[in-house]
């Protein structure tokens, strides 16, 4: 039988031949991803939903009665997800806690990708289920380094990990369990209540932008206010959720006094849930860990890399001081975790997770975490939280435009002076529909008129570590030329003229 094609498309990506069946295609890729991204000349896919849909339309149809073959499809695809990608590693691309990934990190998650153990069973993943377990404990002992077996879970991000904390804080205290959090929350908060069948938060106020520990006090207070004085009922049990990094403005609730109004209360049975699915990684920064002091006297923290750590989605944890809290999710199948299995040394991975099945993400992360270590690490984020002040001196220094606060982490509110609530979301909309620029949006307070209704702010979310001080300029620029009336802001004969990439030739628009 004759050998098959170097672009065979059922050839394995794994075994010993499987790097010979990868190695041209991944040429195929690298060029596609490069022709695609030339082709974009920008962070966005200019001319909005409508074109992009236009392009890709042209890829139909999905399942041909005849395949083209894996070299053509790699090319024409890969191609046109570039070239209509949001792509996190322009500059100007930052209105989402949407990264840019690390190539060590997205080289060790083709690795995993090709070998693709099954995160369930140890008899599906050897190795990768012993890396999971040392680089859990470590992380866990970066977020509790006092703790005495600190552990964590992988997770999918920062929706899994708190339905996880609320998970573990219900099966511990009881079905009775009162959720509260600020209104500075994150949605998924609300959604893992309503997953697990409890009642809907008790939300807060967060007038500040942060959790005031004495409104949590008085909270947990009014938990038995109705219940009747004479009744034997025990105090409600209570889940308190708090943020370390907002996904509005990047606030911190203070986790030290937070811990501390619960602790001031020891006959009700209470749990401490932080969410620093975004601010987490900042521990590792001798700069700015501070910032999340109190942070390991949480029960349980979502971290997340896959935001402040560079990684390609999904890398998300669950961290616990003990190891024993994780019991509760222990699960039973025999063809995964036999009795016998277990009690003979086969390590149990079921109770690892709520999924089955679930990919080694933890490989790209020990890569990473190996390849920079904890300096390196912290430079990232140093600099990621600096571009953050630079571009907020940018704003305050231009008297067209409001800075709605200093940044807590690398997220930038602002927005131009004098401008309506509409106004600021339409030059948001122009600047996608341009393909120039990706910014956010986000209600907050307002510094000047605390009493009124938080206004709408621009939301620069940085998290490009390589960020130029030119490329900042440029973003500020592209939002005062879009502040402008239109006749002022476009000439007839040059509908790009303040383009921030018209010097780099490889940002060429089409």
């Amino acid at each position: 039988m004759p050998a098959p094609a170097p672009h065979e498309p059922a050839l394995l990506a794994g075994g010993v031949a499987g790097t010979r069946a990868l190695r041209p295609l991944l040429d195929t890729v690298l060029t596609a991803l490069a022709d695609g991204s030339a082709a974009r000349g920008g962070p966005l896919p200019p001319g909005g939903p409508e074109a992009v849909a236009r392009a890709v339309a042209r890829l139909a149809p999905a399942l041909p009665e005849r395949g083209i073959g894996a070299e053509a499809a790699l090319r024409e695809q890969v191609t046109a997800l570039a070239e209509g990608a949001a792509d996190p590693a322009d500059p100007h691309c930052a209105a989402h806690l949407h990264c840019p990934p690390l190539a060590v990190s997205a080289a060790a998650d083709l690795a995993a990708s090709a070998l693709n153990p099954s995160m369930d069973s140890w008899d599906q993943a050897p190795a990768a289920s012993a890396l999971e377990a040392q680089v859990a404990v470590e992380l866990a002992a970066l977020v509790h380094p006092h703790a005495p077996a600190p552990d964590a879970l992988v997770t999918t991000g920062g929706t899994e990990s708190n339905l996880l904390g609320a998970l573990l804080a219900r099966e511990r205290l009881g079905p009775r369990l009162a959720l509260l959090c600020g209104a500075n929350a994150h949605h998924s908060v609300h959604r893992a209540a309503w997953l697990l069948g409890l009642p809907a938060p008790t939300v807060l106020p967060t007038p500040r932008g942060v959790l005031d520990p004495a409104t949590v006090r008085s909270a947990l207070d009014e938990l038995d206010a109705l219940r009747c004085p004479a009744s034997a009922q025990p105090p409600t049990p209570a889940l308190v959720v708090a943020t370390a990094g907002t996904t509005d403005t990047g606030a911190i609730d203070p986790l030290d006094r937070l811990a501390d109004a619960l602790a001031a209360d020891p006959a009700r049975p209470t749990a401490f849930h932080v969410d620093a699915s975004y601010g987490g990684p900042l521990l590792l920064s001798d700069a700015h860990r501070h910032k999340v002091a109190g942070l390991g006297r949480a029960d349980t923290v979502a971290l997340d890399l896959h935001k402040l750590g560079w990684q390609p989605a999904a890398a998300g944890l669950l961290t616990v001081p003990d190891a024993a809290a994780l019991r509760l999710l222990g699960h039973r199948a025999d063809y995964l975790n036999a009795e016998d299995d277990t009690e003979a040394g086969l390590p149990d991975l079921l109770g690892r997770s709520l999924r089955t099945t679930r990919r080694p993400d933890v490989l790209k992360v020990a890569a990473t975490l190996r390849a920079l270590g904890r300096a390196g690490m912290a430079a990232l984020i140093d600099r990621t939280c600096a571009a953050a002040e630079e571009l907020a001196d940018l704003v305050a220094a231009e008297p067209r435009l409001r800075l709605h606060a200093r940044p807590t982490i690398s997220t930038v509110l602002f927005r131009p002076a004098g401008a309506t609530d509409e106004h600021v979301a339409e030059i948001r909309r122009r600047l996608l529909a341009d393909g120039r620029a990706v910014l956010g949006r986000a209600r907050a307070g307002d510094p000047g008129n605390p009493g009124g209704r938080p206004p709408l702010w621009l939301k620069a979310t940085l998290l490009n570590p390589h960020a130029q001080p030119s490329d900042l300029a440029a973003l500020v620029k592209l939002v005062l030329d879009q502040s402008r009336p239109h006749d002022d802001r476009l000439d007839s004969h040059d509908p790009h003229p303040h383009d921030p990439h018209e010097k780099d030739p490889s940002h060429a628009r089409r």
